[in-house]
């Protein structure tokens, strides 16, 4: 099971210097991939969560891909609708392609009202909308003599069921953002179901979970997977590959920006979970968690 870690491009705290030394760090306590996030027009729905400066996703990571050797590179998630199906095609085929075919396409389908009337795109068209453009985005791909032969990886976000169906027809992996663990054991029975119907492959499973480590467990069902202990989080871990996930996202923001200023903690959980990691450690209990 690969790890990987979603970097904050944005907030007071984030400047090219940040993103280089986060860049420098996610790779240099081994992971395997380093995603950033997407939007565009920083509306006042948009700010109050996510502050300027917000660093496009494919400039940053183009810009990343020449500072790092061996990481893969994505997005959780690009907002498909804001970009037209063709740019998005060719600008991801092309960092693929120049970054050694380290690039994962994370898509979702977004939820700021006023940044899409921003764009003059239809908000409740939006489900639609992506669906349209990843279809026209693979076949963009299929025209390899204009986009090259490397296949970009896409994972499709959402927690709905919508975002489930989703995955099953058009996407290599199913990415939901920040489950409990019981929720997700739930939700993967539903997209094997999905895919079951429309007999089709069921889609690798690559969450995104909180990582937030606490001196004492957390207990109770909202406990999201990833907070808590040391050893539940890597318990978490051990049962999110026991259910089959290729990939593990690790989010460590927790929703306040001033938290970019000061990123010594998040680095710290990282590189506990990353010494974690590469040790030894028990196997995993079947004890609560389990339904």
């Amino acid at each position: 099971m690969k790890i990987g870690v979603n970097v904050l491009n944005f907030g007071p705290g984030t400047d090219p210097g940040i993103l280089r030394s986060w860049a420098q760090t996610v790779e240099g306590l081994g992971f395997d991939l380093l995603m950033v996030s997407d939007h565009v027009a920083i509306t006042p729905d948009v700010a109050e969560r996510y502050p300027a400066p917000f660093y496009e996703p494919f400039t940053t990571l183009s810009w990343l891909a020449g500072l790092t050797i061996r990481i893969r590179l994505g997005t959780t998630v690009l907002i498909a609708p804001y970009r037209h199906p063709l740019l998005t095609a060719r600008t991801a085929a092309n960092l693929h392609e120049l970054s050694g075919g380290r690039l994962v396409l994370g898509v979702g389908v977004g939820w700021a009202r006023q940044e899409f009337a921003a764009f003059g795109v239809p908000f409740e068209q939006r489900g639609r909308l992506t669906d349209d453009h990843l279809r026209d985005i693979r076949a963009a791909w299929a025209d390899t003599a204009s986009y090259g032969e490397r296949r970009v990886p896409v994972w499709v976000g959402g927690n709905s069921d919508a975002g489930l169906r989703r995955a099953v027809r058009l996407g290599d992996a199913w990415h939901p953002l920040r489950p409990t663990l019981p929720w997700l054991r739930e939700a993967v029975a539903r997209l094997e179901a999905y895919a079951k119907a429309q007999h089709l492959p069921v889609p690798a499973l690559a969450p995104r979970i909180a990582l937030r480590l606490t001196a004492a467990p957390v207990v109770g069902p909202e406990r999201l997977a990833g907070e808590g202990t040391i050893e539940q989080v890597m318990d978490d871990l051990d049962q999110l590959r026991l259910l089959g996930a290729e990939s593990v996202v690790l989010d460590t923001y927790q929703g306040d920006p001033r938290e970019t200023c000061h990123p010594h903690a998040a680095r710290q959980a990282l590189a506990t979970v990353a010494a974690h990691f590469s040790a030894p450690h028990a196997p995993p209990h079947t004890g609560t968690e389990q339904p």
